[in-house]
């Protein structure tokens, strides 16, 4: 396993797919990405704890729940990610990350740059969505 990536690598298909490098970069990826949204679902904590929930005007007293509303269903999207990105984490460590979970194809390097938590191909994943508004 590669410990150090130079800042300026990005998967290419000259390489071939999953490769070590490969699955460091993801690695990396996925592990700042999770990081990320750590350190934002503290904050969002940090916000509320500091809250100050006595308004004495009504409306601002809903706009403040509402808000604070808002954060909460903000942190819960962050932890259903952080267990995608745990789940992505777990395929590199097993072999089956950039593989589609349906068919064993490649997912490819463009799908898994933007979305690296990915686990269908997207011809996968669009006919999952075909079927879902059936």
């Amino acid at each position: 396993m590669h410990d150090k990536l130079s800042s300026d690598y990005r998967p290419s298909d000259k390489e071939p797919y999953m490769s070590p490098l490969q699955l460091a970069y993801f690695r990396q990826k996925l592990l700042e990405w999770r990081q990320q949204l750590l350190d934002e679902s503290d904050e969002t904590i940090r916000n509320l704890r500091n809250e100050q929930w006595r308004e004495p005007d009504p409306n601002d007293r809903a706009s403040r729940e509402s808000d604070a509303s808002l954060e909460l269903r903000t942190r819960d999207r962050y932890r259903k990610l952080i267990g995608k990105i745990d789940a992505a984490l777990r395929r590199i460590d097993d072999g089956s990350y950039g593989y589609c979970e349906e068919t064993g194809e490649p997912i490819g390097l463009a799908r898994l740059e933007a979305r690296p938590i990915a686990t269908l191909s997207l011809e996968a994943q669009e006919r999952h969505e075909r079927d879902e508004r059936r």
